[in-house]
């Protein structure tokens, strides 16, 4: 049997961004989004939230972690390893490697980033969401040093579990990639970064959480079309799996917060509402479900 949750991230990034989430959890395949708690957009975001989960639908709601390109939830001095080195605008660091660097190094502290991630949640909470899941802005924790604090402050808020960012070996036909330059360095960049997966499934067991089988699409961001996505259905192994997908429209609003996904996020949206790929999933016997499911 074949499940897959597909979870739409950065809700309540922008209005665009939550508009698209509902269309394509009203009239397509999303299943699950991820909820921003430091987001501008956060309160229409979880009134959102709150209506869709209260009519029965087939949808859950998590925590989407960010450490990265944003500011804390908590008073900044609470929190200084995490924040940007040399910086007063009390803000996290914006890019992915200086951001692992400090993580190996042993420079962010365990207790800041359990603190901050349980103040993210326990604002959901308090705005009347209860998570269903919780995983981090740019896959943050996939390193075992942010993970482990991380899986406390899920454990102590009562989030039974976490996306698994790990993914197949080959998610695409080995052709696809040779051909699309950008698809194999992402290709290469995630498969070195497989090797933290043991260790990733032994501290979600450790810590009593559920996961899934792994994460598909990740290789894909930004890049998704029709075409990919029913090749990455054809090579969807046995289990239950997450695909991984940002909808939003590319409007003023989005123009105003650092991101590299713009013009893909309605590409994405246009996919995700589309009959096809409700077709693909039927024809290939891939039961949809979210979360609250797993």
């Amino acid at each position: 049997m074949r499940r897959l949750i597909i979870n739409a991230d950065d809700f309540g990034l922008t209005t665009g961004v939550n508009r698209a989430i509902a269309e394509a959890q009203q009239h397509g395949i999303v299943t699950s989004a991820t909820l921003m708690a430091n987001s501008r957009a956060f309160d229409e975001a979880a009134g959102l939230a709150r209506s869709l989960t209260a009519r029965g639908r087939n949808f859950s709601v998590g925590c989407h972690v960010v450490l990265m390109d944003g500011a804390p939830l908590l008073p900044p001095e609470q929190v200084p390893s995490l924040l940007q080195p040399g910086s007063n605008n009390g803000r996290f660091r914006s890019k992915l490697n200086d951001f692992v660097v400090a993580s190996f190094r042993g420079k962010l502290q365990p207790t800041e980033i359990e603190a901050e991630a349980t103040a993210q949640i326990r604002k959901l909470q308090t705005a009347g969401i209860s998570p269903s899941h919780f995983d981090t802005h740019k896959h943050a924790h996939m390193f075992p040093a942010v993970l482990r604090p991380l899986l406390r402050a899920a454990q102590a808020c009562g989030v039974p579990a976490v996306r698994n960012p790990f993914g197949q070996v080959w998610p695409l036909p080995f052709g696809d990639m040779v051909r699309k330059r950008h698809l194999w360095t992402r290709f290469a960049q995630l498969n070195v970064l497989r090797n933290f997966s043991g260790q990733f499934r032994r501290e979600v067991q450790a810590h009593g959480m559920h996961t899934t089988d792994g994460s598909v699409a990740v290789l894909v961001t930004g890049s998704l079309d029709l075409k990919l996505f029913g090749k990455i259905m054809d090579r969807l192994p046995e289990g239950a799996w997450e695909f991984v997908c940002h909808p939003g429209y590319n409007d003023a609003e989005l123009t105003k917060v650092q991101t590299r996904l713009r013009q893909s996020r309605e590409q994405e949206l246009a996919l995700l509402i589309s009959p096809e790929a409700r077709d693909v999933l039927d024809r290939h016997g891939i039961e949809l479900i979210s979360y609250r499911q797993l």
